[in-house]
């Protein structure tokens, strides 16, 4: 999830208020008496005690207080549920109904842990696509380029240095692991009180890690371009021996006793595992127990999230690279706000055992790095399947910097560069309660800063494509499918309600450190409304999207987009890849800093980000594209002062 509450995107295509007015002769509308009946409904069950146990779809809460399901819990169910039962239909129903919360009880006494995934597995490829599985050599950018000759005599000076600088370095024995490990933990050492991005820090099991690199490369046993190569995980990643917080509170002293897959892979590429970096508290935003991680260019800012601290860290120099996760903005939202080069591959190509869940159908595992090729040689070690995780299918990356990207077929999603600012709330100040007019304002200022912010930043969107031309490339304009993704977004609730649902039926949501309206506490309760129907109706919807991105990337090997768009939700949805990185740095002109939850927005000197989208498995052509922007525009070398 996206630090900026990826529930309620902080960007214009998602946002959908609409104001319920009567009709013309007086009377509400239909969906106005149905809220109202609602509300009522809400209002007396708050009375009797019941207020949150009414779950429609679910009547074990109900039936929890009463030992039994009732007829006047079916009509009053049915209300949320707006599904119309008549009064000679509920007598059948009961026998069946007062089953299930039998059955719910048998299950929950199961106390299901996190890692146990439905028998559902989601597979995004529509049925006639056909995934290349040949692996072939990976084949680097010259070492020449990188600049082998030069070491600095102060090995700090390459704490920014990309992976394959470092690589070849390493490889030609110029500066070895034990070092460059002791300087990356000398500077989280020293700049973790400032940035809060470490949970925990391995120190002991990277020396020796670090020790042992630096015996096989003298050996002449080099395992490839991460060896020796210093690293930090999203502490959402399991490390066997160490505690795996997922920076909740509650969690704090979780032990478990395994090496995540792509720890486990990063392992056998030689790379050092130095630090378990934050996360937001079960993967949502920049916020964890122990404060709030911050963005290395603007200290008083957060991170953003849910991949805090991998951004955070990379950006600072702090780590050579950094593995995040996305569900729904969690590497994308990060790397824009840090400055950082973030990789989300396609669904399905890299494995997610040991890793926390919280959307089975649409969790991703991928590096936070400083440049396009650092992304591809860390997707190189960590994907295919590893025999656990049941959605990870068979398919070769095979990375070739030099791909002519010159061949490859590219759109662009032109209407959303230029999409028009947000349009302003339309206002009932004369119905409203005191409270109901502090919201509004607190909405409509909002939302006039959002307007200000994206007036100011849409030049750099504008820029990109200006300079993509001047590069040759010819684009395509394209849309997204118009379907209605916002909706999709029940099939991630439900899933992540179900995720910690033990979580939410024990009360230990409390011990979360946010507890706002956008806030899981209040995502997982809200979420056990949605009916099992429309969790089904949702993923459905999915799927004639699925159907219809195909025939998008059938034309298009790149289709170039904004971060913050409408595609955000869609192709996380959808499963499809994308590359983030640095597009610019806002000028001194730029709107001032604001941290207002909202209109978070990052102020003079902070970076923009632009977003490279691909087919399904199709990460090596995109990358191609992507570096050869990220060459010409060279945003990616400039670093906070730190």
């Amino acid at each position: 999830m996206d630090g900026a509450r990826a529930l309620a995107p902080p960007f214009p295509m998602i946002h959908h208020n609409k104001p319920v007015a009567p009709m013309d002769g007086g009377e509400p509308r239909p969906e106005v008496a149905r809220m109202l009946d609602r509300r009522l409904f809400l209002s007396a069950c708050s009375r009797m005690g019941l207020g949150a146990t009414l779950f429609p779809g679910a009547l074990w809460g109900l039936a929890h207080r009463t030992g039994t399901v009732t007829k006047d819990m079916i009509e009053q169910a049915a209300i949320i549920a707006d599904v119309p039962i008549p009064a000679e239909d509920r007598d059948a129903m009961l026998g069946s109904l007062n089953d299930f919360v039998d059955g719910y009880d048998a299950i929950h006494d199961l106390h299901l842990p996190n890692s146990v995934a439905p028998a559902l597995d989601f597979n995004p490829a529509p049925s006639a696509a056909i995934v290349p599985v040949a692996k072939l050599p990976m084949r680097l950018s010259p070492a020449s380029v990188v600049g082998t000759r030069d070491v600095p005599r102060n090995i700090e000076d390459l704490c920014y240095a990309t992976v394959r600088h470092l690589s070849a370095l390493m490889q030609s024995r110029k500066i070895s692991s034990a070092a460059l490990t002791d300087m990356y933990l000398a500077r989280l050492g020293r700049l973790d009180s400032t940035l809060h991005c470490v949970i925990t820090l391995t120190a002991d099991r990277a020396r020796a890690r670090a020790a042992e690199a630096d015996r096989d490369i003298a050996a002449g046993k080099y395992r490839g371009p991460l060896h020796g190569l210093p690293w930090g995980a999203k502490d959402l990643l399991a490390v066997k021996g160490y505690p795996t917080t997922w920076g909740a509170g509650g969690f704090e002293h979780q032990v478990i006793d395994q090496d995540a897959t792509v720890v486990q892979r990063l392992d056998a590429a030689g790379a050092v595992l130095i630090a378990k970096l934050t996360l937001g508290a079960l993967a949502l935003g920049d916020v964890w127990y122990g404060g709030i991680t911050r963005n290395p260019w603007k200290t008083e800012q957060g991170s953003s999230g849910s991949s805090a601290g991998p951004a955070s860290a990379t950006a600072a120099g702090c780590v050579a690279f950094s593995i995040g996760s996305e569900t729904l903005g969690s590497i994308a939202s990060p790397s824009t706000r840090c400055g950082c080069t973030g990789l989300r591959p396609t669904f399905g190509l890299v494995p997610r055992t040991g890793a926390m869940a919280l959307s089975w159908s649409m969790d991703k595992l991928g590096p936070i790095c400083r440049s396009v090729e650092d992304c591809a040689i860390v997707l190189d070690a960590i994907h295919g399947p590893d025999g656990h995780d049941r959605t990870v299918r068979a398919g070769a990356f095979n990375w070739n910097a030099s791909l002519d990207w010159h061949t490859l077929r590219v759109g662009v999603l032109e209407a959303d560069f230029a999409a028009p600012p947000i349009p302003p709330l339309a206002r009932h100040d004369t119905a409203a309660t005191d409270d109901d007019r502090k919201r509004r304002e607190t909405e409509e200022r909002q939302q006039a800063a959002s307007r200000t912010h994206a007036d100011y930043d849409r030049k750099y969107g504008m820029a990109a494509l200006e300079k993509l031309r001047a590069m040759g490339v010819r684009m395509t304009p394209v849309e997204m499918p118009k379907l209605p993704w916002t909706a999709m977004r029940s099939v991630l609730l439900a899933e992540a309600a179900a995720s910690f649902d033990e979580l939410t039926r024990s009360g230990r949501d409390k011990l979360l450190t946010s507890q706002g309206p956008n806030d899981w506490p209040n995502s997982f309760r809200t979420a056990r409304f949605i009916p099992a129907v429309e969790y089904i109706q949702a993923n459905r919807a999915r799927m004639m999207g699925i159907e219809q991105m195909a025939a998008i990337f059938d034309q298009f090997d790149v289709v170039v987009a904004p971060t913050f768009s409408v595609q955000l939700v869609v192709t996380n949805l959808t499963g499809h890849p994308a590359l983030i990185l640095p597009n610019g740095f806002r000028g001194d002109d730029a709107p001032a800093f604001s941290a207002e939850p909202g209109a978070d927005y990052g102020g003079p000197g902070t970076p923009v980000s632009l977003t490279f989208l691909g087919p399904l498995h199709g990460e090596a052509k995109l990358l191609a594209f992507a570096r050869a922007y990220q060459d010409a525009t060279g945003f990616h070398e400039k670093h906070p002062a730190l």
